[in-house]
């Protein structure tokens, strides 16, 4: 069990020196064991202590950091089973296979699609995390040139080095450099002389068994070996069985606090699957339950923007609405003559009606609205989408700048506050759109 705020402030030096960020000793105790501040983050701090405090306060599924600078991602750190009783911490890594073997177009071809396929949703930014370099026995130069190559053409990738031969993973990880990659992987013959590789090169290391309780064992040794950043592979043999591990590493760590299944998991869904399309389905089934990274065989859009989209709604925090930044969205290259609508920034209500302006091929303005998250009746209701904060927005939104007419198309089911809002910006005339979004195609048309 995790420390309390009391009794980490009883080790901690309670000078109130302000020096970690917070006021007190004491609020600083507190932020640590709600896990919201780093007990690195106070710099008098034994480091006995500070380790004492940092195991006791880590979560029951270690968080694995792979990569460097702005360029890291963080595999585990999840402390629920089911993402509404918290939230799900660190998104599902999203990589892709290149290998040693692979004809030189072709691995220029997955690392221009691991660079080509980023999307913006929502202000979150959708793209992939990770290349996983496979060396399947060309040679210790093959490998090492090809890990070079990728560091300096693709330098956000995270790297997933696998290897059999030790001397190539060393070289590999002096390529690197401060770019912490992932070692794959430790297996029963190997553990220990690649478990002193990963403690020498401070890189992460991956675990791979033939089945959970070799998993366990390899796990179990190397945490006495002094490791702490490894990342899970139980060795599945089949859909069902790779399925099965990740829900039972998960409820072992959680609900048992079993420290050899207290990791992060990394899948490969192309090794249980016979064409692109089913290993697409397996990852979509992986991101939720519960893979820590997911390596797919390629990349291709039409896969991986779906996939984006689920790891992002899952992993959002549903104790929160997911919206959209207030302001103004021009759809369909709209002039000064274009017709100017108004909603609220609530995600959902933004993508639908968004999706029916664009798709009526009519030039508008969009105007979004903060109102907390908040759908249009609701937040009407909250106070927060009521004509004064709407005639506040339109004012300081500038789109008065950008048109020469002064009509506003508010959702119909604001038909009430009309007057009032006329009231509010009298050089504006108000006209009330459809209630449903479905009809602004045959509105803005007419």
């Amino acid at each position: 069990m995790g420390l309390t705020g009391i009794q980490i402030m009883q080790k901690l030096p309670k000078t109130n020196c302000g020096d970690c960020g917070f006021p007190t000793c004491l609020a600083f105790a507190m932020k640590v064991a709600a896990g919201q501040a780093e007990i690195d983050q106070c710099p008098h701090v034994d480091p006995a202590v500070k380790e004492e405090i940092a195991e006791a306060s880590a979560p029951p599924i270690r968080t694995v950091v792979l990569g460097s600078g702005e360029h890291q991602v963080k595999l585990g750190g999840e402390t629920v089973l089911f993402r509404h009783e918290k939230r799900f911490e660190n998104p599902t890594a999203i990589g892709v296979r290149v290998a040693t073997d692979m004809a030189p177009e072709e691995v220029d071809r997955r690392l221009s699609a691991f660079q080509k396929f980023q999307w913006e949703r929502v202000g979150v930014e959708l793209r992939a995390d990770m290349i996983a370099v496979e060396d399947t026995g060309t040679g210790k130069e093959a490998f090492v040139g090809l890990v070079k190559k990728i560091r300096e053409e693709v330098p956000a990738a995270v790297l997933v080095l696998m290897s059999s031969d030790q001397e190539a993973l060393a070289q590999a990880c002096e390529v690197c450099g401060e770019h912490r990659p992932l070692l794959y992987a430790a297996t029963l013959d190997n553990y220990q002389a690649l478990g002193e590789l990963a403690k020498e090169k401070k890189a992460a290391l991956a675990v791979k068994g033939e089945n959970l309780a070799e998993t366990a064992r390899i796990s179990e040794e190397l945490l006495k070996m002094g490791l702490k950043d490894l990342v899970l592979d139980t060795g599945a043999q089949s859909v069902r069985e790779l399925y099965e591990d990740q829900v039972i590493l998960r409820r072992a760590a959680i609900k048992k606090r079993f420290k050899p299944f207290g990791f992060p998991s990394i899948t490969f869904p192309y090794r249980y699957t016979q064409d692109f399309l089913s290993e697409a389905i397996l990852a979509s089934v992986l991101i939720p339950k519960y893979a820590g990274a997911v390596v797919l065989s390629d990349f291709k859009g039409e896969v991986l923007f779906p996939l984006f989209v689920e790891r992002m709604n899952i992993f959002t925090d549903p104790q929160k609405p997911l919206v959209v930044e207030e302001g103004i969205y021009p759809i369909n290259g709209p002039d000064e003559n274009s017709p100017v609508l108004v909603t609220c920034n609530f995600a959902l209500t933004y993508f639908i009606v968004s999706g029916e302006v664009e798709g009526s091929r009519v030039p508008s303005w969009l105007l979004i609205k903060d109102t907390e998250g908040l759908s249009v009746l609701t937040a009407w209701a909250a106070g927060k989408f009521g004509a004064d904060t709407i005639a506040e927005f339109v004012k300081k939104s500038g789109i008065a700048e950008k048109v020469k007419h002064r009509k506003l198309v508010i959702p119909g089911y604001l038909a009430g506050i009309k007057g009032e809002l006329e009231d509010e910006l009298p050089d504006w005339e108000i006209i009330i759109g459809p209630r449903e979004a479905s009809g602004l195609p045959a509105f803005l048309k007419e």
